[in-house]
């Protein structure tokens, strides 16, 4: 039973070649990059003249750092 939870916890990690921990602290990171693309996503929704192009570049470069990751995920 306790393998099968910590199995819960290191699958999908290790299906793209990252520990646990590694993993954690990518996801933290990919949040903390998402929260600020929505936070000038949300300026510039009031006011277009700010952040123009902030969020869409944020993505853009979300996207491109997944997509060279494990291909398992």
């Amino acid at each position: 039973m306790t393998a099968r939870i910590a199995r819960l916890f290191t699958d999908h990690p290790g299906s793209i070649d990252e520990t646990y921990l590694g993993h954690m602290a990518f996801a933290a990171w990919f949040a903390s990059r998402l929260a600020l693309a929505a936070g000038a996503a949300l300026v510039h929704a009031f006011l277009p003249f700010l952040f123009e192009t902030t969020a869409s570049r944020i993505v853009r470069e979300l996207y491109e750092r997944t997509s060279r990751r494990g291909r398992g995920s």
